[in-house]
């Protein structure tokens, strides 16, 4: 079935009304991912799709809302959260596929855990925009990339291609984002596929 606004309007082929299905978002601003694509376009439109899922997951809160961890023991927080994935970008895209010498990010020798766990002085609006940034010099790596361009992470035995970099992303996002659903919820009570 087509997205022909004339089928939508017939009704439903399987039976099933609006409210068989999980909730949307009531601000629901992310892009749609295409039903027929390229194997580039269709994998750069998930990855962006699961970044706009979090950003969208982040939007309204405020400082100490976004610190609100889920459940004890675990200290998981949607700050927290953007700080991991902001790093996971800078790790996969740059550091490891471009081996470019940037520092790490909300990461130190001494304490891996900067990231899920916020120091106090962490402000999260500076930390969603450096997540921004470093999403917006991924999407320029794939950009300039073949799919088929190889590279060797740091520390690994065998080289990975650019396809595997970018599904790797799309599987930690998906994760994340299954997270980011349930801390928004407990923040504030907001759901939405």
């Amino acid at each position: 079935m087509s997205d022909n606004s004339a089928e939508v309007a017939a009704g439903s082929e399987s039976g099933l009304t609006d409210d068989a299905f999980s909730p949307k978002w009531a601000d629901d601003g992310r892009p749609r991912i295409p039903r027929v694509a390229s194997e580039r376009e269709a994998l750069a439109a998930y990855l962006d799709y699961y970044r706009a899922t979090v950003d969208m997951k982040c939007s309204g809160l405020t400082q100490e809302q976004a610190r609100t961890r889920s459940m004890p023991p675990s200290t998981l927080s949607l700050h927290g959260l953007v700080r991991h994935l902001a790093g996971c970008e800078r790790w996969w895209f740059q550091q490891n596929f471009e081996r470019r010498d940037v520092p790490f990010l909300f990461f130190t020798a001494d304490n891996p855990n900067l990231d899920f766990d916020v120091p106090v002085d962490a402000e999260f609006a500076a930390d969603l925009e450096t997540w921004r940034d470093e999403c917006a010099v991924s999407r320029e790596i794939v950009a300039a990339h073949d799919l088929d361009d190889n590279a060797r992470p740091l520390d690994w035995y065998e080289d990975v291609d650019l396809r595997w970099l970018v599904l790797r992303m799309i599987t930690e996002y998906a994760q994340h984002c299954g997270h980011a659903d349930l801390l928004r919820e407990g923040i504030d009570g907001a759901t939405g596929a």
